[in-house]
C-alpha cells in the first residue's frame, strides 16, 4: 500500500512538468549565455588541470571537481542507461545526449552562484550551494525555499542516493560476483566510509581524487576495448540512437517496442538523474573550490556533465546497442553484464562488479558531503557529528533493510530537490551573465597585457 503510494507520488513529481522545467532551464541558460557550453567547452576542459587555485576556498579545483563526479558517476551509469535503452530503445540515448547538451549551461550556472555567494561557517570551513545563492541572492524572504532545498538534501543523503541504494548495488553485485557475504561487505563499506567521511571534506577531496579519475580510466579502457573488438556493429548502433530517436523503435524478440516519447522520457529523466544538472547537488561542493572567479568553476563543473553523460553513459549505451542485449529479456546491471558477456565471456561479472562497486562507493561519499552541507546549514556546525553518525548508522543498516519504499521516496526527494534550485538559477541568470562577462573580459584585459608584454620583450631583443 505505502509502495503504490510512493509510486504515484513519484511518477508525479518525475512527470513530464519536472523534465521540461529542467530541460527548459537548460535551454533558456544556453540562450542567454550564447552557447557558453559550445565555445567554451576547450577552455574548460584545460581549466581541470590548470587553473590557478587561487583566492579563498578549502580545496583546488580538480578536487572539487573529483568529488562531485564521485557523486554523479554512480550506479545511474550502469544500471539506469541499460533502464533507459530497455524501456525507449536505442534512440533514449540521443535523448540523453540532448539534455547533457543543456544541463552543460545549468551545471555551469550552479558551479558560479555556489562561487559567487559562498560563506565561511563557524568552523572556518566554506559553505556553498543552492541554500546559499537562494537566501543570499534572491533575498532573505527567500529563506523558507532555501530551507526546503536543505531537508530535500539531506534526504536523498541519508535515505537514498547516499545510503541505501548505493550500499545495496554494493553489496549485490559483490555477493554474485564474488559470491561474498551480504553482512561482510556492508560491514567493510562501513568502516571505510567512517574512516574518510570522518575527516571531513579534505579527507574525501584526497580520496575522490585518487579514486575517481582511476575507475573512469578503468571503466573507459574496458567499454573502449569491446566497442572496438565489436566496431562492425558500431554504424549501426549510432544508426539505431539517431532513427530510434524520431521513429520510435519498432517490437523486435522479446523488446515490447517504444515510441518516440518513451524514448525521450527516459533517456532525458535517466540522463538528468545521473548528471545530476539543475538537482543543485554539486555547486555545493563546486562553492569549496579555491578560486576568485564563479565563472571560473562553473566552466570547470560544467564538465562534469560532459564526463558524466556524454562519455561514460556514451560508451555503456553504445556497449548495450552494440551487444543486441536489449532485445532481450534482462534489464539493469544484468543487462549490461550480458552486454560485456558477449566479448569477456566470464570475466565480464568481474568487471561489471568492479566498475559498480567503485562508481557506488564514490556516490556514498560524495552524498555524505552534499547531506552533511545541507544539514549544516539547517542544524548548525555543531551538529555535524550527529550527522556523520547517523549517516554511518544508515548505511550500516542498508543490507536489512526492504529498499523498495526508500527507492521510491529518494527518487520523490530527489526530484523535489530541483525545484527550489531551478527557482533560483532563473531568477539569477542576470547575475550569472554579468559573472561570466566579468570574467572573460578579465580575460581578454589579461591575455591582451601579456601580448603587449611578449611584444617588447622582441622588441628589447
Amino acid at each position: 500500500m505505502l509502495l503504490d503510494i510512493l509510486n504515484q507520488i513519484d511518477s508525479i513529481v518525475w512527470g513530464p512538468w519536472l523534465l521540461v522545467l529542467l530541460v527548459g532551464t537548460g535551454i533558456w541558460l544556453t540562450f542567454r549565455l550564447t552557447l557558453l557550453q559550445v565555445v567554451k567547452l576547450p577552455r574548460a576542459l584545460k581549466l581541470i588541470f590548470f587553473a590557478r587555485n587561487k583566492g579563498e576556498g578549502d580545496i583546488d579545483s580538480f578536487k572539487a571537481l573529483c568529488t562531485a563526479l564521485a557523486a554523479t558517476v554512480g550506479t545511474g551509469n550502469i544500471v539506469g542507461v541499460a533502464t533507459a535503452i530497455k524501456l525507449g530503445g536505442p534512440g533514449a540515448l540521443f535523448w540523453m545526449w540532448l539534455a547533457a547538451f543543456f544541463g552543460m549551461a545549468t551545471k555551469y550556472a550552479e558551479g558560479c552562484l555556489a562561487v559567487k555567494y559562498r560563506q565561511v561557517d563557524d568552523n572556518g570551513n566554506i559553505a556553498g550551494g543552492p541554500m546559499y545563492y537562494i537566501e543570499m541572492g534572491l533575498g532573505k524572504k527567500w529563506k523558507p525555499l532555501a530551507v526546503l532545498f536543505a531537508f530535500f538534501g539531506c534526504m536523498v543523503a541519508l535515505l537514498g542516493s547516499g545510503t541505501t541504494t548505493q550500499m545495496n548495488a554494493i553489496i549485490s553485485s559483490v555477493e554474485a560476483g564474488f559470491g561474498i557475504s551480504t553482512y561482510i561487505t556492508c560491514a567493510v563499506i562501513t568502516v571505510l566510509v567512517a574512516i574518510i567521511t570522518f575527516g571531513g571534506l579534505q579527507s574525501i577531496a584526497k580520496a575522490a581524487e585518487k579514486i575517481v579519475p582511476a575507475m573512469a580510466v578503468i571503466y573507459f579502457v574496458i567499454t573502449v576495448i569491446f566497442l572496438a573488438l565489436n566496431a562492425g556493429g558500431l554504424p549501426g548502433a549510432i544508426s539505431q540512437v539517431f532513427t530510434g530517436a524520431f521513429s520510435g523503435t519498432a517490437a523486435a524478440g522479446g523488446f515490447a517496442g517504444a515510441g518516440v516519447m518513451l524514448a525521450m522520457r527516459s533517456g532525458i529523466a535517466r540522463g538528468l538523474f545521473s548528471n545530476e544538472s539543475g538537482l543543485g547537488s554539486a555547486p555545493i561542493v563546486a562553492a569549496a573550490a579555491k578560486t576568485k572567479w564563479p565563472a571560473e568553476q562553473g566552466l570547470i563543473s560544467m564538465t562534469g556533465t560532459f564526463i558524466d553523460t556524454i562519455i561514460i553513459c556514451t560508451l555503456t549505451g553504445l556497449t548495450i546497442i552494440v551487444s543486441g542485449q536489449w532485445l532481450g529479456d534482462t534489464n539493469g546491471a544484468e543487462l549490461t553484464q550480458n552486454a560485456f558477456a558477449v566479448t569477456y565471456g566470464g570475466f565480464a561479472p568481474i568487471l561489471l562488479t568492479v566498475s559498480l562497486a567503485l562508481f557506488a562507493f564514490t556516490t556514498i561519499l560524495g552524498w555524505n558531503y552534499y547531506g552533511e552541507r545541507c544539514w549544516e546549514y539547517l542544524f548548525g556546525t555543531k551538529s555535524i557529528l550527529f550527522y556523520r553518525v547517523l549517516f554511518l548508522v544508515i548505511l550500516a543498516s542498508a543490507a536489512f533493510l526492504k529498499l523498495e519504499s526508500i527507492w521510491a521516496l529518494a527518487d520523490i526527494v530527489n526530484g523535489l530537490m530541483a525545484i527550489p534550485n531551478l527557482i533560483a538559477l532563473l531568477g539569477l541568470t542576470g547575475v550569472i551573465v554579468a559573472e561570466t562577462k566579468k570574467y572573460f573580459e578579465h580575460l581578454e584585459i589579461r591575455d591582451a597585457k601579456l601580448k603587449a608584454y611578449k611584444a617588447r620583450r622582441i622588441g628589447k631583443r
